[in-house]
């Protein structure tokens, strides 16, 4: 169980705060999980050891050995000698995904250990998705299983004792939750090894649909299991976009997983609309009242709610709050309206609901609701206004997802550019780039690439960048009120200037752009990892060649104490908070505590080594020994829980059928010339990501499976600014 202070907590403050007018981070910060501890700025006396470049390949103490067991080739060779650096394709085994392996192959070949931010990194995400998986399986299904099959008997209950619209508007939710039971039941087929299901578990999960709805639960779930792209909904009467509902993340790893997918994505996206604009008067006051009777129902069982606020509340820990109207809200325009909850309405008690409701706040993400054609900004927010409403498990406000959703047509304007930049389709800026959020959290290379492509050449772009960066986080307890958004701010030491006192390679633009391919492809697991609360924003319509003798060698630490810093608060955060939540298990508990040791250790090394201090013989054991470390931060952890290979769709656009894929792919290997304090540098090695950027038709969505088999066979170009320090094929 769930421990009960905070517990208590959450779901007051919840309460009190249910109703109130919001920013576009909405709902209101509460429980904002701010009270754990946050980073606080490093005092660091920046006075690395410097050397000129290009290097002089005599100048490098291990340039020779490192250069054959490493089979490095001319171009690599031109690349490190030119910029300090060089990223090649992992020659310890190419086309590998574990990001832990290539250290122990370092060891063993006595090639120098570069431990690099993209391992640690990596590593986090295991950690979030893990325990994610977890706590959904088992737990949260069972959760949602038993709320679904409450309130459709409830439903059907209410249905038996209306009349006119209140008993249509029961009739329609027990249909809701009777496709939501349906898509969590199991069937014989998913019953096995490994699928998450027993026999028995047929019976126990089955889905009781009453003959009254049946004919619209097998429709929607025709559509749903179909993926069947935009269709109109037979329940909701507005188009929705069903290839929503593959499962895909870490979703396709059980049948449990993928059932829980497709009943919470169905919680998530179908919306109660709460006005006309998109909906008839007449289905928008029947899904008002069907609303405000599945918010009275939870009202009337403190079970239930609790059950809701349980699910709410572990799942917004992860990935944040819905910018979406939800039971509390409905409960308290109630309250406010008619002193409590209510189940049947006349016309001028729904006419005023909607009309308190409408008080509230709108959502800020267009998430695809219904089929919103827009020409101007003004209409967009018009037919942004259109999609407020309940959503029972509404998808989650992303502040990228925002981003994304304000940096498309129609509010970025006409392209003022030349040639075809990526985002250009249909005379407008209809698919957004990654770089966009990168250049918002700090990245000044990303920036300048946006403009070296034509990416931020339209009518109205510089002018919503301002603005947006005037709506970010302003504190660290800001950032830091929920995983997903502590992730980000988690990148932002990466996206700095590395100035004056960094060591040589760093201050190079090739390493901005390395450390843009690190950030990019940490935020893809992110993304990978909460694909199925995010709230998606959409455009509206319109081997090695020489092995030595295993010897002890020394090592360096990629020297970015800022963000070690950052993400052992972080991975501290997610350890205290799953334990308040009561959602910790003993192996989650050690592999963040060790993750944890391992951070704090590397930001006390990456601290000396920036201050041109010596390392100690205990540091460079520590750094000869990480891949021991860092085994034990993926114990029990299975092949498809450590795999880089993953990727997500962030942004969909309806009218070019396009849906904007982010990917993560092998473990490439990075050669770094490291400083010495004590006499001439050295090269060392480390796994890094690789990244991919690329759209893929709408009904070809993705999963990580599609995509490793996309890498294998005929995987999309790189993005065309690694070239100056990548050499691969």
């Amino acid at each position: 169980m769930y421990r009960t202070p905070l517990f208590a907590l959450l779901v007051l403050a919840a309460t009190l705060l249910a109703g109130c007018v919001t920013p576009p981070e909405a709902p209101p910060p509460a429980p904002n999980f701010s009270t754990y501890q946050t980073p606080q700025p490093l005092p660091v006396n920046l006075s690395a050891p410097q050397y000129p470049l290009p290097l002089e390949a005599a100048n490098v103490t291990n340039w020779d050995s490192v250069d054959a067991a490493l089979s490095l080739g001319p171009e690599a060779e031109a690349l490190l000698a030119r910029n300090g650096f060089v990223v090649v394709e992992n020659p310890l085994g190419p086309g590998g995904t574990d990001m832990v392996r290539p250290y122990a192959a370092l060891k063993e070949g006595g090639v120098p250990v570069f431990v690099s931010t993209d391992s640690l990194l990596h590593l986090y995400h295991i950690q979030f998705d893990e325990t994610m998986r977890v706590v959904e399986e088992g737990t949260l299904y069972d959760d949602l299983y038993a709320l679904d099959s409450a309130l459709l008997k409830i439903s059907m209950e209410t249905y038996g004792r209306s009349s006119g619209e209140a008993k249509e508007a029961a009739r329609r939710n027990a249909a809701y939750f009777g496709v939501a039971t349906s898509l969590l039941a199991p069937d014989a087929r998913q019953v096995g090894a490994g699928t998450g299901f027993e026999p028995g578990d047929v019976e126990r999960y089955a889905a009781a649909v009453p003959d009254e709805v049946r004919s619209d639960v097998e429709a929607e779930l025709l559509l749903i299991r179909g993926h069947a792209g935009t269709e109109a909904s037979p329940l909701f009467r507005y188009k929705e976009d069903y290839s929503q509902y593959l499962p895909r993340g870490h979703y396709t790893r059980s049948e449990r997983l993928e059932n829980y997918f497709q009943a919470m994505m169905w919680h998530g996206r179908m919306a109660f609309l709460l006005n006309g604009t998109l909906a008839t008067p007449e289905d928008a006051r029947v899904q008002t009242i069907g609303a405000a009777q599945i918010a009275a129902a939870l009202a009337a069982d403190p079970a239930l709610m609790e059950r809701w606020d349980r699910i709410y509340t572990a799942t917004s820990f992860y990935a944040g709050y819905s910018d979406d109207l939800g039971p509390r809200d409905y409960l308290s325009a109630m309250d406010t309206l008619f002193g409590g909850p209510k189940t049947d309405f006349s016309a001028d008690e729904v006419a005023a609901l909607q009309r308190e409701l409408g008080t509230y706040r709108a959502p800020a993400i267009y998430g695809g609701t219904a089929d919103c054609i827009a020409f101007t900004p003004e209409e967009a927010r018009t037919c942004l206004n259109g999609t407020q409403g309940f959503r029972f498990m509404g998808q989650r406000f992303l502040l990228d997802s925002y981003i994304f959703s304000e940096l498309v047509y129609p509010y970025t304007g006409a392209f003022t550019g030349t040639g075809t930049p990526f985002t250009l389709h249909s005379e407008g800026r209809s698919i957004p780039t990654a770089l966009d959020v990168m250049a918002l959290l700090g990245s000044e290379r990303a920036d300048a690439i946006l403009g070296e492509n034509g990416d931020s050449r339209y009518e109205h772009y510089d002018a919503i960048v301002t603005r947006l960066a005037g709506e970010l986080p302003q504190n660290e307890s800001a950032w830091n009120r929920n995983l997903a958004l502590g992730w980000l701010y988690t990148l932002q030491p990466l996206l700095a200037d590395f100035g004056e006192g960094y060591p040589t390679f760093m201050r190079t633009t090739a390493w901005q752009e390395k450390e843009l391919t690190t950030s990019l492809a940490s935020w893809t697991e992110l993304r990978h990892d909460t694909i199925l609360y995010a709230k998606q924003s959409y455009t509206m319509g319109k081997g090695m060649a020489y092995r030595p003798p295993e010897q002890e060698v020394a090592g360096y630490v990629e020297p970015v104490p800022d963000l070690y810093h950052r993400l052992l608060v972080l991975t501290a955060m997610t350890r205290e908070g799953l334990a308040d939540l009561g959602a910790l298990d003993e192996t989650a508990e050690s592999r963040l505590r060790s993750l944890e040791d391992v951070l704090a250790r590397l930001e006390a090394i990456s601290v000396k080594e920036l201050e041109g201090d010596a390392l100690t013989a205990d540091d460079e054991a520590f750094i000869r020994g990480v891949a021991t470390a860092l085994d034990r931060l993926v114990a029990d952890v299975d092949e498809d829980g450590m795999t880089t290979a993953i990727v997500a769709d962030v942004h969909t656009d309806p009218y070019d059928k396009l849906v904007l894929e982010e990917g993560v792919g092998y473990v490439d290997l990075i050669v770094v010339t490291c400083p010495d304090p004590d006499g001439r540098p050295f090269l060392a090695a480390g796994p890094v990501f690789s990244y991919y950027e690329f759209t893929v038709p709408l009904s070809g969505r993705l999963t990580d499976e599609a995509w490793q088999r996309m890498l294998a066979t005929d995987p999309p170009a790189r993005p065309g600014w690694t070239a100056g320090y990548v050499a691969v094929v």
